[in-house]
């Protein structure tokens, strides 16, 4: 990336691995119109916070797994940052907030699969994996969210604030991106090409299985839609046309030549 690109920059980041922003970059015009709406942008932000926090607590549990004195020094150090990525979402999207007052009434429409932000270890069980599956899953997750945060920053010239906060994030994602695709080389050198391989096709059938899970919710919502406004009020009126033949009241019924029961004993 030349100098003087992108001024959501930090100054002295290393983005050499991060690139350019990918498919996020070819739809800024999508991601500028899901964050011009205040009360939405501090919702996401809230929610990005929830899953920094989350990722902080898997890399304290990594710290924990691994055997790897640097590994664990690093993971540490990455626990922290998403730690600290959590309170500043979390200051900022409430300060968004209390800028807007209760009386506000935003977007209900989050578009969370429009502009996603990073996707945090996706409940992966830490304490199974490898150092090396592990630090190829890191390295595209930190790419992935590093190239999204850039983005967002380019979007959110008429929010100096929140686009400070995006610029001191990425900083930490940089560096995550950096030593976990550093780390995976030094403990896989012969094979991580093959843990990246693996993880990229592990991210994609996540990916796909949350598109099928919210297009199955989709298609339920319009079968349920469907039987309730239209099956349902022709099988009623096909009740009530039946029940003008049958006659009022009790009527005995009898089998053919045998007379009811006038006791059960």
């Amino acid at each position: 990336m030349t100098r003087g690109t992108d001024a959501a920059l930090p100054r002295g980041t290393s983005l050499a691995l991060i690139g350019k922003g990918g498919v996020d970059r070819l739809l800024a015009p999508v991601h500028r119109w899901v964050w011009a709406d205040g009360h939405r942008r501090a919702q996401k932000l809230l929610g990005f916070a929830t899953t920094e926090a989350d990722s902080g607590r898997d890399m304290a549990r990594a710290a924990e797994c691994t055997s790897d004195p640097l590994l664990r020094r690093l993971y540490l150090r990455h626990s922290q940052d998403e730690s600290k990525h959590a309170r500043l979402f979390t200051a900022r999207g409430n300060a968004i907030l209390a800028a807007l007052g209760a009386g506000h009434a935003g977007s209900r429409f989050q578009a969370d699969w429009l502009s996603p932000g990073e996707r945090g270890l996706d409940d992966l069980e830490v304490a199974g994996q490898g150092d090396a599956a592990l630090l190829a899953f890191l390295f595209l997750s930190e790419r992935a969210g590093a190239r999204r945060f850039v983005v967002y920053g380019r979007v959110l010239g008429a929010d100096p604030e929140t686009r400070d906060v995006f610029a001191q994030v990425l900083r930490d994602e940089a560096f995550h991106t950096n030593y976990s695709y550093a780390q995976l080389r030094r403990v896989s050198p012969t094979r991580h090409g093959w843990h990246l391989a693996w993880a990229w096709l592990g991210r994609w059938w996540k990916a796909y299985l949350r598109l099928a899970s919210a297009i199955g919710g989709v298609m339920g919502a319009v079968l349920l839609t469907v039987q309730y406004f239209v099956l349902l009020p022709v099988f009623a009126l096909l009740a009530k046309r039946s029940s003008t033949r049958e006659p009022p009241g009790w009527v005995e019924s009898r089998k053919a030549g045998v007379g009811l029961l006038r006791s059960q004993y």
